[in-house]
């Protein structure tokens, strides 16, 4: 008897379903995309409505054929791939590749079923196989019209820049905004000027040492910049010399502190950079393996958490039961809620998927489970389970106290003779009730300032007069703003309103990829073609680079997944004008060169820097007529001295510097230090063996290859790029062949996939 055909993205994804299902369903993997558009022309129609052109990759053919056989026999044909825009894309691909529906009829196929599902567990397969649903063209429209646009952008834009910079750059509608926060970020970083600083900290004692800083004098508050100089600072300690201390205010109050939401994408790979250190790309990787299924002991598959590409915060009435079963078990009642905690959703329109990402069972605690996950897919599961336990648990209680100490002093040469009131400020918090905070506690970014600290505060009283121990002036200097890390720049993407769930990580791969910045010391750096190329889009191409205009067209995306606007008119909307600016910049828009003041030895001519394959160059600038070249001298660019690289041999800082084969770091001391370190590339795969390395790009005479950037400790490595994924078959990591096809880096194992 014919089996019923459920066809799903992975075979990861094909192997945990085929568990839950009984022997009349057959579950095939259609490796992603079956259709695309073509790698050697636009493939957009550009006069009949932007009417794109889809091609089935050859590799892609035996694979079509194969499922159109075992579709032609199937009683009937159930899409299950993911529940996003991209999701439903693949599944209207599917349905043409197959010619599962005649295009010129308006009836649909009865054959066809549509079931969308947030986990990958037996009860929620069941229950979408229970009630599928049609397909959502508007959300197939929305995926096409991102599709059509950063095509058009990217095949028009990049040909620009070639002409104009380099060949082999490349543009695109929402990288380029992200390069544009970055260089931007960087530009404040060299125009800022350091401001010093200062602070006058006592230390009194009643019972036990406790601190003060000064905060007002005669009743004005000092703002952080009022004390300027050691001159302004040892004036003030000299009036301050011998008198005594007096409490004159005590404030008390509880403070509550309330944990934050549970994870959507953006936060999610917010959280695991900061407290795990993974790339964006590597949090959706591993994200990605648990959503899929992972083996719990022999014959038991499971998907481990919900999906993980959404900004919903809602959590269904199970995923509430499982958490208040499994605080009771785990924490006991005095860590229950009396009724469910709900978040509402920062984001003005959620899209698609609409649960936040959690654990399938919250009762799975991660301990339970460590034994058969690898160890970053274990970090990765913990910091879901206690983030989304944490959500159900009751505030934390402070006993917040602030303590104003006076010291009265008169007649030194900062008051003029006069007597002045010096108010110093101590503060500290005390933990009555732990709360949420028993299981978790949001990361933070690394921000400009410097934080307050709080202490533990003896029991003081107002007229209390606690000995002064000592009074120091400690010195400052005001900060530039920190570098984008992974997880500031998806915060501030977010912020922005550019890109979506299923971009964040991508582009930041992308950005890296074209080399227009570095990631150094887990911050985004520049390179100088990252500089150069915004320079350009920002003066030629504005829009492309606006914040408000790309934030703009991701709601009009949004429009259109909702139904409530059409692909065709956005895309004409945005393509008109962009189109007409293109043409006239290119006749209008000089070639980037830097010009030196320097005549070439051969013409007279000036000389001037160019780019080539190896990096930057000079060059005559009456090429072709005269040839004349010669290498740039050696350049760097120093990392904050403070913040980046410190030379391991001579102590000075490492700077990045441009050479034949690309940027390496340099010892600022060269020529008395020639040491130097490779910037790696990495690809945000955990090395296998050790699991806490990353596999890193390397280059040897035999060409480039991939290893532990823990070497020589770890040695293990790989011929060609990992992709990130396991091999279904053996558990080993999957790698891109040289013809391209992906296959199991395993020489043992045969599984290949297109």
């Amino acid at each position: 008897m014919p089996k019923s055909l459920v066809i799903v993205e992975s075979p990861t994804k094909a192997k945990t379903i085929s568990r839950f299902l009984d022997g009349q369903y057959k579950v095939e993997a259609s490796f992603g995309h079956i259709r695309d558009l073509p790698t050697s022309k636009m493939g957009i129609d550009i006069e009949h409505d932007f009417e794109p052109t889809y091609l089935v990759p050859p590799k892609a053919k035996k694979k079509i054929a194969e499922l159109k056989k075992l579709a032609k026999d199937a009683p009937e044909i159930i899409l299950a791939t993911d529940e996003d825009r991209e999701g439903e894309a693949i599944a209207w691909h599917l349905i043409q590749a197959l010619g599962l529906e005649n295009p010129k009829s308006q009836i649909p196929n009865p054959k066809i079923k549509r079931i969308a599902f947030h986990e990958i567990t037996k009860s929620a397969i069941e229950e979408a196989l229970k009630n599928p649903r049609e397909l959502d063209l508007h959300l197939v429209d929305a995926q096409q019209a991102r599709r059509v646009l950063d095509r058009l952008v990217g095949y028009e834009l990049s040909p620009f820049l070639w002409k104009k910079v380099k060949r082999g750059l490349s543009a695109g509608r929402v990288q380029s905004v992200a390069v544009r926060l970055i260089v931007e970020r960087e530009k404040e970083i060299q125009k800022f000027k350091p401001e010093e600083y200062w602070s006058i900290i006592a230390t009194f004692h009643k019972d036990s040492n406790f601190l003060g800083k000064l905060a007002k004098v005669d009743g004005k508050n000092l703002d952080k910049l009022a004390i300027k100089n050691e001159i302004q600072a040892k004036k003030i300690l000299s009036d301050l010399a011998s008198y005594p201390a007096q409490v004159v205010e005590v404030n008390k109050k509880e403070v509550k502190r309330t944990p934050a939401a549970p994870f959507i994408t953006s936060t999610m790979q917010q959280e695991a950079a900061r407290k795990l250190g993974f790339s964006a790309k590597q949090t959706m990787m591993y994200a990605q393996q648990l959503y899929e299924g992972v083996e719990l002991g022999e014959d038991e598959a499971t998907g481990l958490i919900t999906y993980m590409r959404t900004d919903s915060v809602n959590l269904s009435d199970f995923a509430l039961q499982s958490a208040k079963s499994a605080i009771s078990q785990r924490y006991g009642k005095d860590y229950l809620l009396d009724r469910p905690r709900q978040f509402a959703s920062k984001s003005k329109n959620a899209q698609e998927a609409h649960e936040a990402i959690r654990p399938t069972d919250l009762t799975r605690d991660p301990e339970s489970i460590k034994q058969y996950l690898d160890r970053n897919q274990y970090r990765l599961y913990e910091l879901i389970w206690k983030r989304t336990i944490a959500t159900q648990m009751p505030e934390a209680l402070f006993d917040a106290t602030s303590v104003d100490t006076e010291i009265s002093a008169k007649g030194g040469p900062a008051s003029g003779g006069k007597e002045k009131a010096y108010i110093f400020r101590s503060t500290g918090q005390i933990i009555k009730f732990d709360g949420f905070m028993k299981v978790y506690l949001e990361g933070k970014d690394e921000e400009n300032g410097e934080e307050e600290e709080e202490g533990l505060l003896p029991q003081l009283n107002k007229g209390d007069k606690p000995k002064v121990v000592k009074i120091l002036p400690k010195q400052h200097f005001t900060q530039p703003p920190p570098r984008f890390t992974d997880a500031s720049l998806i915060k501030t993407m977010e912020e922005y309103g550019i890109g979506r769930p299923s971009t964040y990580a991508p582009t930041i791969s992308t950005i890296q990829d074209r080399d227009y910045v570095h990631k150094i010391d887990k911050k985004f750096h520049p390179s100088e073609m990252g500089f150069i190329v915004n320079d350009i889009l920002v003066e030629h191409f504005p829009k492309i680079v606006d914040y408000q205009f790309t934030a703009g067209m991701e709601e009009s995306l949004d429009e259109i997944a909702a139904g409530n606007k059409q692909w065709v008119p956005v895309i004409k909307e945005f393509y008109s004008p962009f189109h007409e600016n293109l043409k006239q910049k290119e006749t209008t828009v000089e070639k980037h060169v830097e010009t030196l003041d320097e005549k070439c030895p051969d013409s007279g001519h000036p000389l001037v820097i160019k780019f080539g394959r190896f990096g930057k160059f000079i060059a005559c600038s009456n090429y072709p007529e005269c040839k004349f070249t010669r290498p740039m001298p050696e350049e760097q660019k120093i990392i904050d001295e403070n913040k980046g690289e410190v030379c391991d041999k001579c102590g000075r800082p490492m700077a990045v510097k441009f050479g034949r084969f690309g940027s390496f770091l340099g010892c600022t001391g060269y020529p008395e230090c020639k040491n130097i370190k490779k910037i790696e590339k990495t690809t945000g795969v955990a090395c296998p063996v050790c699991g806490e390395g990353e596999l890193v790009e390397r280059r040897s005479k035999r060409g480039i290859f991939y290893s532990c950037s823990r070497y020589p400790k770890c040695k293990f490595s790989l011929p060609t790029k990992p992709t990130g994924e396991k091999c279904p078959k053996s558990g080993d990591l999957l790698i891109f062949a040289k013809d391209g096809v992906i296959k199991c880096s395993n020489k043992d194992c045969d599984f290949t996939k297109e």
